[in-house]
């Protein structure tokens, strides 16, 4: 997910860029979660935000947030097996991509996922949009 500035250019010849919807049509409300520094690459965090609870990964330095309750029955995904961006569920082995929300190897079942970004030092989520 790009992340746009907002660029005072009324002093350009050239309009400003209209701001991107969310793919659920509403614009962005960050909620902080925590400090950058204190997700580390190959690490992850659990939280509770707004009544979601989320799970966040950073692989490769790109964060990632879920919710953290697996589609099938509801076990918590935050200690479940991470193999690159694929999740795996401890309760019954289902695997899904952390980037995307979408199964690996079965149909049906999508994570939500939560867009993600880093602000001022803060990782932040949008808990009003997710995908999946």
């Amino acid at each position: 997910m790009a992340i746009y500035e907002d660029n005072d250019m009324s002093t350009s010849d050239h309009p400003a860029p209209a701001m991107p919807a969310c793919p659920t049509g509403h614009h962005a409300e960050w909620t902080d979660v925590l400090g950058d520094h204190e997700l580390a690459d190959g690490g992850r965090w659990f939280a509770r935000r707004g009544g979601h609870e989320i799970a966040l990964f950073r692989i490769q330095g790109t964060v990632h947030a879920i919710a953290d309750s697996c589609p099938h029955a509801g076990a918590s995904l935050a200690t479940g097996q991470l193999e690159g961006t694929t999740i795996k569920c401890r309760a019954h082995g289902l695997r899904f991509d952390v980037a995307t929300g979408c199964p690996r190897g079965a149909g049906g079942f999508a994570l939500r996922i939560y867009p993600s970004r880093v602000h001022d030092g803060r990782v932040e989520v949008d808990l009003r949009a997710s995908a999946g």
